[in-house]
């Protein structure tokens, strides 16, 4: 049985003199790229040489979006009507749409980030407003969630094509929710560890969970974050040990046309 999986990094998150990752490496390993559009990190330099980088790659791009939120960098929670959260999404996917066009390429999907992308998973009003602003702009956009979460299937009724992600660097719950980044084995350090777990993941839709139970999860998409330490090495070495073990990678989104 032949399996594929996409790998995703959240890129275009430098401002100005202060430098995030190492975006160019990063568009050598993965498929698809949550580029950010200005609301937590990413001036239009930034964006617009990612997304020309990622182009010229041919990998897919994302519209990572935010809640207003720079100093944060998009981690703090907001109690936002949905009016404006609509508004703020539109907006952010529209920018990201105008660097894509002068690149000559286009915005395939969406993920939100951070707190935004924590809260929609479960709060039905704020999914909703995400929800309406991918449909007002563009629905053939597909929404990028965390496996297993209510969001996704709000999304579908909703009509649009959804991709669920797991993150690779991540401890999870013995019910699939994310080990809080206040707890002990929330955020994973080995590469060879992580890359093990993934080809798992990827193989047979499991991996271990934090109490060592084995948890079922179904994902298209696996993330490494691009901001932790050697977040390059770590997305290098699940790369290598899921194409050496004969999984496919390529982005949900293709990149044709």
């Amino acid at each position: 049985m032949s399996h594929r999986i996409d790998l995703n990094s959240d890129l275009g998150e430098g401002y100005g003199a202060w430098k995030m990752g190492d975006d160019a490496t990063m568009l050598g390993i993965v498929s698809s790229a949550n580029v950010a559009c200005g609301f937590h990190a990413g001036d239009p330099l930034t964006i617009l040489t990612t997304v020309r980088e990622a182009a010229a790659r041919g990998v897919a791009i994302g519209a990572h979006v935010s809640y207003p939120d720079r100093v944060g960098f998009g981690r703090r929670p907001m109690d936002v009507t949905s009016a404006e959260l609509t508004a703020d999404v539109i907006y952010q996917i529209g920018a990201l749409q105008g660097v894509c066009a002068a690149a000559g390429t286009r915005v395939r999907y969406v993920k939100p980030h951070g707190a935004l992308y924590n809260t929609i998973a479960t709060d039905a009003r704020q999914a909703d407003a995400v929800i309406a602003a991918i449909r007002e702009i563009d629905p053939a956009l597909i929404l990028m969630g965390l496996s297993g979460t209510p969001v996704l299937d709000r999304a579908r009724d909703a009509g649009l094509a959804t991709v669920a992600e797991a993150f690779a660097d991540r401890g999870y719950t013995p019910d699939g929710q994310l080990v809080s980044r206040r707890l002990p084995g929330a955020v994973l350090h080995d590469a060879e560890a992580v890359a093990a777990r993934m080809l798992r993941l990827a193989t047979e839709g499991t991996l271990a969970a934090a109490d060592g139970s084995t948890l079922r999860l179904a994902a298209d998409s696996i993330c490494i974050h691009g901001d932790s330490p050697d977040a390059v090495g770590m997305a290098r070495r699940v790369r290598e040990v899921l194409v050496a073990n004969g999984v496919t990678i390529a982005s949900f989104a293709g990149v044709a046309g």
